[in-house]
């Protein structure tokens, strides 16, 4: 539970009262009221209201803000502001603004726009910060800390600059480190001083994005970057804790957001939070996969919903409408995968500025005869319902995925071997397999616990950080299964190529050796030709994109390539190391490979399918005192079936009872305890 003040699935979302006159915010209470809002987080962008110059602070309208919310019912998320520093900090103060990665020195407008490495906006900040938590930390409305606002965004100042020189200090204690580690006899890069390094951005390492002459400066870069945002983060964090120790910090997340390093972020909020926002055609399993990923930042903990719209966003190039239906599935969606809270962004329409055409309760007509605040209204009153059955529920996963960071900045920045490949997209296309099975996988980072799981994958895993190789074989060696793909094991955290063979430190956990990788063109294809059938494999399959050239050191052999100059050389191997198996897919393979891959290792892992069920049916389970809630959504517009078994399960919703084959409406969401 977030906070026991509301034992419930929170309701509401980000509130801007002050964009308003005050004749509107009675109105806003009375449509609270009627949606069944509960929670608001405020103060998200009000640090220039609150400061309106260096040495004063004004907090009279949030004081009255805080009480009326409080008196109408509705709880208080409170942000900290700091997401846009005032014009006046900018004016007197140009440090605070931030250089972009051309080197142009950034002037006062639109958000995150602050320097991390800024002496004065970290003085600043956490002074706001420290002021609101003395302030409100024993307000009874106060029920969650927000800290700032989407952190993100690279700055490339003489701040930082210095700063970075610092934390190489720290990382590599000498130069002589440093020179090693970034492999600097290339090119002539060898340095002498500190000062002589620089930052690496389009007048120096780096051009178009990600393409650098240097990966291991780059790299570097991005988990300094990183590592700067997060200290701002910590700042304000200590700065409220100081005052208020038993209120939950947070700040929102992006999901696979690609600058910062969530996993290392999550070791220092209470709760996860994050905002969700797919397009229209975004594959609901790659929803689903973001959920997960935001549940496993802290080792399977609830998370909150901080930001979803309740119709259409305005910032994609397509801002589709949510059908009918859509949002309270998607909202469903993100409760069956770990959320305690459903929050949208925004709670009344902006009428002004580039945020005024994105969704919100309310609507600018103003009042609760619409589509979308009836919606919204009728989810509010089921939420109110459910009260807190779910809260705390987790996920019993037996197959965990894994997602790092820094290796996708390192694959991101690698010179090679081809444009092509997308980590994200890459481990969708496994976490999908799964999916379409009713197959539950957990998302996790390279520092989790591998022995909770059965089967354990790390598609494209390039980067082999210290100590990974040694938990990888320990985890096969006691009877687990593990499979890795293609172009892994190559580098080390420094992306310095392991020698002697790929995959580097894989190798003796995999059996095999990869000689040469060739990358194919758009269109071109090989096969995976099976050497038997297997399960539900037999035959052949297409692969592409990248494929190893293997030999076995030991491994058996299940698939061979079926064209080209390699043509009969493994693309598919088992490799028995101690109790368990490791797995090597040396391409990408089709879908069909994968899911008839992946079905067979889970048979033979004794990991069943949640239902029967066909495309469009998502099923998810989430387990509190002994007692399963397995949640059955349909995407389609249409009705579906899925067959739950024989067991009698109660939908939540509705108090009506299901077994076997059980038809969900379209769009439509059941909640079947298991509960006698």
């Amino acid at each position: 539970m977030i906070n026991d003040k509301l034992p419930k699935i929170w309701y509401g979302g980000d509130y801007n009262p002050e964009q308003w006159d005050a004749p509107v915010w009675a109105e806003d209470e009375r449509m609270f009221k009627l949606a069944g809002i509960d929670v608001a987080t405020i103060n998200v962008f009000s640090w220039a209201l609150i400061q309106p110059s260096e040495d004063t602070y004004d907090f009279s309208g949030l004081d009255e803000l805080m009480d009326r919310l409080y008196k109408n019912g509705t709880y208080v998320c409170l942000a900290t502001g700091t997401g846009a520093h005032p014009a006046w900090m900018a004016h007197r103060y140009p440090e605070v603004t931030r250089v972009d990665v051309q080197g142009r020195k950034r002037k006062f407008g639109g958000r995150h726009n602050s320097n991390p490495n800024s002496a004065v906006y970290r003085k600043y900040a956490a002074k706001l910060a420290g002021k609101l938590a003395e302030r409100y930390k024993d307000h009874p409305g106060l029920v969650a800390w927000h800290i700032s606002n989407e952190y993100g965004g690279y700055d490339y100042s003489e701040q930082s600059a210095a700063a970075f020189r610092v934390w190489l200090k720290e990382r590599y204690g000498s130069l002589d480190g440093l020179n090693k580690a970034w492999n600097t006899r290339f090119w002539g890069h060898t340095f002498y001083d500190w000062e002589e390094i620089v930052v690496p951005n389009e007048l120096s390492e780096e051009w178009n994005g990600n393409r650098t002459n240097f990966q291991g400066i780059s790299l570097d870069y991005r988990r300094f970057m990183s590592y700067s945002l997060l200290e701002c983060y910590k700042i304000e964090y200590d700065a409220i804790k100081e005052h208020s120790t038993n209120i939950p910090v947070t700040t929102n997340l992006m999901g696979f957001y690609p600058e910062l390093d969530y996993f290392e972020w999550a070791k220092h909020l209470d709760v996860i939070s994050w905002d969700n926002y797919p397009s229209l055609d975004t594959p609901v399993s790659h929803t689903a996969m973001t959920h997960d990923l935001m549940r496993g930042l802290k080792n399977g903990q609830p998370f909150m919903l901080m930001e979803q719209t309740p119709s259409q966003q305005n910032w994609q190039p397509y801002n589709s409408l949510k059908r009918p239906g859509v949002m309270r599935l998607w909202s469903y969606q993100a409760v069956a995968r770990g959320a305690d809270t459903v929050l949208f962004f925004q709670l009344r329409r902006s009428i002004g500025a580039c945020e005024k055409y994105h969704g919100a309760v309310i609507e600018h007509v103003g009042h609760e005869h619409t589509r979308v605040f009836r919606e919204c209204a009728e989810l509010g009153k089921e939420l109110e319902q459910l009260g807190d059955q779910l809260l705390d529920a987790r996920s019993q996963a037996q197959v965990g995925i894994i997602y790092d960071w820094e290796n996708r900045w390192a694959l991101d920045l690698s010179s090679g071997p081809s444009v092509a490949l997308d980590y994200v997209n890459e481990v969708h296309k496994y976490y999908d397999a799964l999916y379409q099975q009713n197959i539950e996988a957990d998302m996790i980072g390279v520092e989790e616990n591998l022995s909770k799981y059965k089967i354990v994958i790390a598609p494209v895993l390039y980067m082999i950080k210290p100590g990974f190789a040694e938990k990888v074989e320990a985890f096969v060696k006691a009877g687990g299964t593990f499979i890795t793909t293609y172009f892994s094991g190559i580098v080390n955290e420094n992306d310095l190529v392991t020698v002697g063979g790929y995959p580097g430190e894989l190798r003796k956990v995999l059996g095999i050796w990869a000689e040469e990788i060739d990358a194919l063109l758009p269109g071109m294809s090989n096969e995976i030709v099976m050497n038997k059938e297997w399960g539900t494999l037999s035959g052949s399959y297409k692969c592409g994109l990248l494929c190893d050239l293997i030999h076995s050191e030991g491994a058996e052999v299940l698939a061979q390539y079926g064209s080209d100059f390699y043509k009969g050389m493994p693309v598919l191997t088992a490799n028995s190391f101690g109790e368990g198996k490791a797995y090597y897919v040396a391409s990408s393979p089709e879908v069909g490979f994968l899911q008839g891959f992946l079905a067979n290792l889970c048979e033979e892992n004794g990991i069943k399918p949640l239902v029967s069920a066909p495309e469009g049916i998502e099923s998810v389970q989430r387990v509190k005192d002994g007692v399963s809630y397995l949640f059955l959504l349909n995407h389609k517009e249409g009705d579906l079936s899925a067959d739950i078994g024989a067991a009698e399960r109660t939908d939540l919703l509705t108090g009506k009872s299901f077994s076997g084959s059980t038809v969900v409406p379209g769009r439509g969401v059941l909640i079947l305890s298991d509960k006698n």
